[in-house]
């Protein structure tokens, strides 16, 4: 069903109420890259683009809550380069997207361990929360360094 609105973009109806809360995995844009021939990193990058369509889309239908789980623990085992690709991305995309989405009335929040990352890293997680945090619209929350794992033994 959710697949279903972001392709077709339909008018919803009260047969088919906007939930308030969806969560998304993302998974598999290193596979997709790698598929074309291209490098991981691009499939990265691929994928956040994605990201930016979904979530303008689920603002437009009056979606609430919006969850993206796109680092997990495990996600440090990959090889630096990648990883460091990553992370550069994110620190883009805060630069890039964070005077929309203050426009937009997005406030993002970032959830998981922030052990791990660079001071770098922490500093942009710092900087999108803190500039976005009026945002009523829609609440982005970005999952980074989680652990299903460590979730479910810390509740």
């Amino acid at each position: 069903m959710l697949f279903d609105l972001f392709r077709k973009k339909k008018k919803l109806s009260p047969e088919r109420p906007v939930p308030t809360h969806i969560a998304i995995v993302m998974d598999g844009n290193g596979r997709w890259a790698k598929k074309r021939g291209l490098p991981r990193q691009a499939g990265h990058k691929v994928g956040a683009e994605a990201f930016r369509t979904i979530a303008n889309y689920a603002k437009s239908i009056g979606l609430k809550y919006l969850t993206v789980y796109a680092f997990s623990t495990e996600n440090w085992k990959r090889p630096e380069e990648e990883v460091n690709a990553i992370m550069e991305l994110f620190c883009k995309s805060v630069i890039n997207e964070s005077p929309e989405l203050q426009k937009q009335g997005v406030r993002v929040q970032v959830m998981g361990d922030r052990a791990g990352f660079s001071e770098k890293v922490l500093s942009y997680i710092e900087r999108i929360e803190s500039e976005t945090a009026a945002g009523e619209r829609l609440t982005l929350i970005l999952a980074f360094n989680y652990s299903s794992r460590s979730e479910l033994m810390a509740a």
